[in-house]
């Protein structure tokens, strides 16, 4: 099944994008691999997160790029206290 889902960037002042679950990934695993979590694991935990998100995002045709960062904070938090922290407060792009 395709996932259809418009992503509002902030402020609203692009065209909304496509949710793409690579740019997720991506974004995930570079802030593990920031906080030294081995390259495995941090491949592993992204995958569980963006599991999470996409989940999550069945139920929200339209959401903003801030809905995004609560709700894979929300999961990484679980799995990585502090990589979630760094996820949270820095602006890597989803």
């Amino acid at each position: 099944m395709t996932l259809s889902v418009d992503v509002i960037k902030r402020g609203g002042q692009r065209q909304p994008e496509q949710f793409m679950r690579e740019k997720l990934h991506a974004s995930i695993v570079a802030t593990c691999l920031s906080v030294r979590v081995p390259t495995g694991q941090a491949e592993a935990i992204a995958h569980s997160v963006c599991e999470a998100v996409v989940a999550w995002l069945q139920q929200h045709p339209e959401v903003t790029s801030q809905d995004i960062r609560i709700i894979a904070t929300k999961h990484l938090r679980v799995q990585h206290p502090e990589a979630a922290y760094l996820y949270e407060q820095n602006k890597i792009t989803i």
